[in-house]
């Protein structure tokens, strides 16, 4: 039996095909599901695409119910080392259950990390997407020069940093992130600290914070404001196929 490693290098054996997974990551939930969705049997509250997607739900990315998914008997569970704790992912494995924990700070990493989960962990052949996600990805980036700021947060505000998955996308998409030299990955900051930046563009996110017309805009009040799909920045799977197109259309018309 061939000895497999997950992003951080922890080894487990490979056990060939795996028939039941849970996943603990929005993104990697949708990419599951896009693959081979009977093979889903569980996912956190926050996974909200597919929309139709009908599974046991284990609680969130940074609570879930660690007993609930030893009950499920899975045969494999996908983590993040950003998105979800260490502490649950050791639970998991002390209770006998294999964790493959992906670790994605750019596009690039992103898309190595999906074909070593897809062929490695999971033991499936590498989706069609991915591959279309690459080759999208492989185009030189537009000549858009915007200086942008993303926030993520309200209340305290917080905003895209440096070495984060959202970062490079940007920077693919032709866009200078001004909070790209920043020492934490997600600052948190004043409006008054964002305005002094001089942004271009302030790129308002539907997701984690919930940014809406009548939510966010009027803290910029003299700096333009694009609302854009917090799934074509932030997650890495399917929606990397498209991620190009609706972030222009978002700066478009914005």
């Amino acid at each position: 039996m061939a000895t497999i490693t997950d992003d951080l290098g922890y080894a487990f054996a490979s056990s060939g095909p795996r028939a039941r997974v849970v996943s603990l990551v929005p993104s990697l939930t949708e990419s599951v599901a896009a693959a081979r969705r009977d093979a889903l049997i569980g996912a956190t509250d926050w996974c909200t695409h597919p929309g139709d997607l009908a599974v046991t739900r284990v609680r969130g990315t940074k609570n879930p119910d660690v007993a609930k998914i030893v009950a499920l008997h899975p045969d494999l569970v996908l983590a993040n080392k950003e998105v979800n704790r260490r502490t649950d992912v050791e639970r998991l494995r002390a209770a006998g259950i294999s964790v493959w924990v992906t670790v994605i700070e750019s596009v690039p990493q992103a898309l190595e990390s999906l074909r070593r989960m897809f062929s490695r962990a999971l033991g499936w052949s590498v989706p069609a997407w991915l591959d279309k996600a690459d080759a999208e990805f492989c185009r030189p980036a537009p000549e858009r020069r915007l200086r942008v700021v993303v926030p993520v947060w309200r209340d305290p505000w917080m905003v895209v940093g440096s070495r984060t998955f959202t970062g490079d996308l940007l920077a693919r998409l032709g866009l200078e992130n001004v909070y790209g030299d920043a020492v934490d990955r997600y600052p948190q900051v004043s409006v008054a600290e964002i305005l002094a930046r001089r942004p271009d563009r302030v790129v308002l996110p539907d997701e984690p914070y919930r940014f809406t017309a009548d939510d966010g805009p009027e803290a910029f009040p003299d700096t333009r404001s694009s609302l854009v799909e917090g799934r074509a920045l932030t997650w890495y799977g399917p929606s990397l196929v498209n991620a190009r197109a609706v972030v222009a259309s978002a700066l478009d018309s914005g």
